[in-house]
């Protein structure tokens, strides 16, 4: 099992930005001297709580400072950007990582950023898909370029002057596009069957319950069948919120009450995605009454916290329930102690998987 590494971030409000941006570039950081494999950054425009504005940018100032771990967005929503756009950045992005850039995509889940890029009322997935789409046609197709679809249209006949390159897209390091992954909430998801089917691979979300979660494999695998390649579930990634301490009363303490890090992070989540009626993500069971989905069950039961000897069977126990998956995703929250949770990623990098491993 791989160990990698995801921010939304979700830090409180009356944070200092600078100091928790400072904070968030400190822990992928030592996300890397610990030998993580990966680490993925949310973006959002207009969230005080999750205030990465730019997975691209927060990764262009990563990549100087680490060495080995591939850095990815988590996810780059794509109905935001015009193709033109997101084609020269992500092309620019994997030539600079030199083969370190992982692409997350998606059609962006937050209200807020929905609403004020115009996205509220149309198919949010299509969109995603057709911008996608003309991405590829900008970075292989012949220019000029006359893009034409029914979100996003686009030309460079008029200016197009060769000889100076003019009017030319750059074009990724790798070919067809760098790695791809999505991210997986629904449960019995055919998107990410059909993700599959175009190479790209799932994360299952870290605020899913395991019961929904161990739906997304035999979709994955579907689609990977489907597409004529060996249905092999190491491309699965599945994320979860974790905490390890050197003692279960501190591991209690700090991630399972509402009012630590790991509360306010539940707390934030299930408000948001209760306005858009997905709170039954955090049911313990199909059908659960909305009205006894609380914030104490869901730290109860979707909080991976105790003493590595305890992480590492409670690890162990997820994957027999949802089923085999290539890599864990630890996800990092606001660092409200942070001795504690720097104590927590190394107890993770150095104690946890070592463990996992030795019993896989």
């Amino acid at each position: 099992m791989n160990l990698s590494y995801f921010i939304q971030p979700v830090h409180p409000l009356n944070r200092n930005y600078q100091e928790i941006l400072s904070e968030d570039i400190e822990s992928v950081i030592l996300a890397d001297k610990l030998g993580f494999q990966e680490a993925f950054f949310g973006e959002h425009f207009t969230d005080l709580a999750e205030p990465i504005t730019s997975s691209l940018m927060f990764i262009a100032r990563l990549a100087p400072v680490t060495t080995t771990i591939k850095l990815g967005s988590g996810v780059t929503n794509l109905p935001s950007y015009h193709p033109a756009m997101i084609a020269g950045h992500v092309a620019m992005m994997d030539n600079m990582l030199d083969g370190r850039f992982i692409w997350g995509i998606g059609p962006g889940g937050l209200p807020s950023d929905i609403e004020i890029f115009g996205n509220w009322e149309i198919d949010r997935n299509m969109k995603m898909v057709e911008c996608f789409d003309q991405v590829m046609q900008l970075w292989w197709g012949d220019p000029p370029y006359n893009l034409k679809g029914d979100y996003y249209s686009g030309s460079t006949e008029i200016t197009f002057t060769p000889e100076i390159g003019q009017g030319i897209v750059p074009k990724p390091l790798h070919n067809p596009h760098p790695p791809i992954v999505v991210s997986a909430l629904a449960p019995y998801s055919q998107g990410i069957t059909l993700a599959a089917e175009r190479d790209w691979h799932p994360i299952s979300c870290q605020y899913v319950q395991a019961h929904w979660v161990k739906t997304h494999l035999p979709k994955y695998l579907e689609g990977l069948a489907n597409a004529g390649k060996d249905p092999d579930p190491a491309g699965w990634r599945v994320a979860k919120c974790i905490f390890v301490s050197e003692d279960d009363a501190t591991a209690r303490r700090y991630a399972k009450s509402a009012d630590g890090p790991y509360g306010f992070y539940f707390s934030n989540l299930m408000k948001k995605l209760s306005g858009g009626g997905r709170l039954g993500l955090f049911g313990t069971y199909p059908d659960q009454p909305e009205k006894e989905i609380t914030l104490e069950q869901s730290l109860e039961t979707q909080v991976i916290a105790g003493t590595p000897d305890s992480v590492a069977e409670q690890i162990l126990a997820l994957r027999e329930e949802i089923g085999n998956f290539g890599t864990l995703v630890y996800t990092g929250l606001d660092w409200a102690d942070r001795d504690l949770s720097i104590t927590s990623m190394e107890l993770m990098a150095n104690q946890v998987i070592p463990k996992v491993n030795a019993a896989l």
